[in-house]
Order: C-alpha cells, then sequence, then structure tokens
C-alpha cells in the first residue's frame, strides 16, 4: 500500500513536470527566454566601450585553443590590443586570422538562489597585425590614454617613446556580436 502511493506520487509528480514543461514550450519555449536575455548590440558595445579586461581566443598550437586575458580598446567596431612582436599570440594570428574576443560585464555568484548574475558579450571576427607605423602609433595613444588617464601628455610620450619599437599592435574587426545576462538582470538598465 505504501508502494503503491510512492509510486503514485512519484508518477504524479512527473506528469506535474512534463505539464509545466509543455507550458513553457508552448509559450515560446526556452528560446523565449533565451531572446530575452540577449543583449542588444548598443548594449554589446558599450559592454565593449566600458571594459578594461577580455580574453582573446585563438587557434593555438597543434588546434588548440588559445586563450589570453588583454586590455584593449574599442572604438568604432574595431577592438585594439598591444603585445610583443614575437610569441604564441602571434603566431597564432599569423596561423589563422579568425578569434573571438570575451568581455565579462558582471559576475555575481548569488549563492543562496544557486546562480550566478552574469552579464558578458562575445565578438567575433579578423584579427590583423597593424604594419602602418602611424595608426600603431595612434592606437598605443589610445590604449594610454585609457589605462594612464592621470598621467601627464609628457610621461605618455616618454614612456610610448621608449617602448614603441618592441611593441605590435593588433586590430580585431568585429563581424559579430553576442551578449547575454542572467534571466535575473533582464528588464534592468544596462
Amino acid at each position: 500500500n505504501s508502494t503503491s502511493r510512492k509510486t503514485q506520487a512519484a508518477v504524479t509528480g512527473r506528469e506535474l513536470a512534463l505539464d509545466m514543461l509543455l507550458e513553457i514550450l508552448e509559450k515560446g519555449g526556452f528560446c523565449h527566454i533565451v531572446k530575452r536575455q540577449a543583449l542588444s548590440k548598443e548594449a554589446c558595445e558599450q559592454i565593449l566601450k566600458d571594459g578594461k579586461t577580455g580574453v582573446l581566443a585563438l587557434l593555438g598550437d597543434d588546434d588548440y585553443p588559445y586563450t589570453v586575458p588583454l586590455n584593449y580598446c574599442y572604438e568604432n567596431g574595431k577592438l585594439y590590443f598591444h603585445c610583443p612582436k614575437s610569441g604564441h599570440k602571434i603566431d597564432a594570428v599569423k596561423k589563422c586570422a579568425q578569434a573571438s574576443f570575451c568581455v565579462i560585464a558582471q559576475d555575481d555568484i548569488v549563492p543562496q538562489k544557486f546562480t550566478t548574475y552574469f552579464c558578458s558579450v562575445i565578438a567575433f571576427g579578423q584579427v590583423r597585425i597593424v604594419s602602418d607605423e602611424k595608426e600603431k602609433l595612434e592606437t598605443i595613444n589610445k590604449l594610454a590614454i585609457k589605462y594612464c588617464p592621470d598621467e601627464s601628455a609628457e610621461a605618455m610620450r616618454r614612456e610610448i617613446e621608449r617602448e614603441f619599437p618592441a611593441l605590435c599592435v593588433l586590430e580585431f574587426t568585429i563581424e559579430h556580436l553576442s551578449g547575454k545576462q542572467a534571466i535575473e538582470l533582464c528588464g534592468k538598465t544596462r
């Protein structure tokens, strides 16, 4: 008798779960939830403008993914990075120009709800090594202004002049942007 009640309760629980799933699907399904979590192009671009660090993903040695955190600046649909003229990053870019870049704007763990309030953007596109010295200098100046805003123009000029010969600049042309936020953040201004 006890076993019969437990079996009936399990069947009722499964039926209830199935009914709830069917109701979700009838109302637009999980796609509706995912679409609500998607960020607009404008919100994605704002996150890129405001961000300080992101992770560049390239095709590395033996076709393994190679990811590296980098400071960057964003302007007119392009991301810019600086790095040494040689190394794993440069080898990977020369091998394959396709890349992605991820910026995490929010990452708050909410243990009492067993979730994370997140907001992030992934850019997909092509990376090239900037060869024009004038373009390279302009980009290094933009990075210096973004990351050292309290330094004098003279101090920036001296540092750039000292480091410039060893620097490489990478330009990432964005072809597609994708942004997503936690369902709990939907409807809040971003």
